[in-house]
């Protein structure tokens, strides 16, 4: 037997009665109690269970509610909230995956008001040999879920906390500046799509999706430069991670390239022979291919975080970084300001010429007379 006494959301006490009836069946009853005092609403809590074991439930409280499972509620969180949101497809894909390999396996079965902190443990334990940002991305999905169903007045309350693991930032792996050279001569010897996505992430900073889904309509040669507008994911056209069209000047390397591989197979940049979009996948073994050669690490991210080590370590504000970059957070682009040279040193020196509004000379002055009269 079980009372629990929550703070309804709208004042007073929500009463939570788990039984065993006489009869051996579970039994449980959730409701606001009358009055708004604590010690009143466990009195008639008290009440009632004791009402419940000797006559048993005479009907279904009009308080009660028929609490859907994690795994029924599921396909309405994904449809009322992902999708009615407009959230980007690949959003909604990765809920739609934790959903089914994670949240449903662990707590599909329960009751959402019946979700607690030690099934939240349970749930982190499954979790034990994955990576920090995976298991926090789990546990961010229920949170909201749960939310939302307190949103949508499913559940009346959050029936649990939810904290996610502390992360460690790690410092992001780029090329130097011989290694990215090397790199550039081994994708032009690959071929004109290979050299245009090298030059993409190391010189423009794009993303995978975001150098798949770059049309010639967004390279001005005039003004000499970018327009991020969209991000391809499995085909479908979205807008760039933090949802605006961003600005990018070109360097006279990444220009020149623009201006040799002209071509007319399609609408997008990179395409192939019959004009139809390269896939992310594609971009990808094509850099791995140009990395072998040259010998560096592999990956097309790491375009990205070369772009922006190299712009640090010229001496690049990090402002104008998180800008190029299309960065949400500033605290992104401080990962990368550690190798600006002499960034503190610099800082410190404006201290030099500092205005003052006395002189040395009148200072030591002041200072010796202050003295001479305390002497006499």
């Amino acid at each position: 037997m079980s009372v629990t006494l929550r703070p309804y959301r709208r004042g007073g006490w929500e009463v939570d009665i788990r039984l065993r009836l006489p009869n051996g069946r579970r039994y449980r009853e959730r409701g606001k109690a009358p009055g708004t005092s604590r010690s009143a609403a466990q009195r008639w809590a008290e009440n009632r269970e004791r009402h419940l074991l000797l006559h048993g439930p005479e009907h279904t409280p009009q308080s009660a509610k028929e609490v859907p499972s994690l795994r029924e509620f599921a396909t309405r969180f994904l449809e009322e909230h992902a999708e009615a949101n407009r959230q980007k497809p690949s959003g909604v894909a990765s809920k739609e995956t934790i959903l089914r390999m994670h949240l449903i396996p662990a707590l599909g079965s329960r009751k959402l008001d019946a979700i607690r902190n030690e099934d939240v443990q349970r749930l982190k334990g499954t979790l034990r040999g994955k990576a920090t940002k995976t298991v926090n991305n789990v546990l961010t999905v229920l949170s909201v879920l749960l939310k939302k169903a307190v949103e949508w007045e499913v559940i009346d309350t959050m029936p649990c906390t939810i904290k996610v693991l502390p992360v460690v930032r790690r410092e992001a792996s780029f090329h130097d500046f011989d290694a990215y050279a090397r790199l550039v001569d081994a994708a032009r010897i690959k071929g004109w799509r290979t050299h245009l996505i090298v030059l993409l992430g190391g010189d423009a900073g794009l993303r995978a999706g975001e150098m798949v889904a770059l049309h010639w309509a967004d390279v001005d040669f005039s003004r000499r430069r970018l327009a991020i507008r969209h991000s391809d994911w499995r085909g479908k056209l979205t807008a760039p991670k933090n949802g605006r069209v961003r600005y990018v000047p070109l360097t006279e390397r990444l220009l020149e390239a623009l201006r040799e591989y002209r071509h007319l197979r399609g609408p997008r940049v990179l395409c192939k022979d019959d004009g139809r979009p390269l896939s992310r996948q594609s971009a990808w073994t094509r850099v791995w291919r140009a990395v072998r050669l040259a010998g560096v690490p592999t990956g097309v991210h790491i375009l990205r975080h070369t772009f922006c080590s190299h712009l640090a370590m010229q001496g690049a504000p990090g402002k104008a970084i998180q800008e190029l970059a299309g960065h949400q957070e500033m605290s992104v682009t401080q990962g990368y300001m550690h190798l600006s040279p002499d960034m503190l040193g610099s800082s410190i020196r404006l201290l030099e010429s500092r205005p003052s509004s006395h002189g040395r000379g009148d200072i030591v002055e002041t200072a010796s007379a202050q003295n001479g009269s305390r002497m006499e």
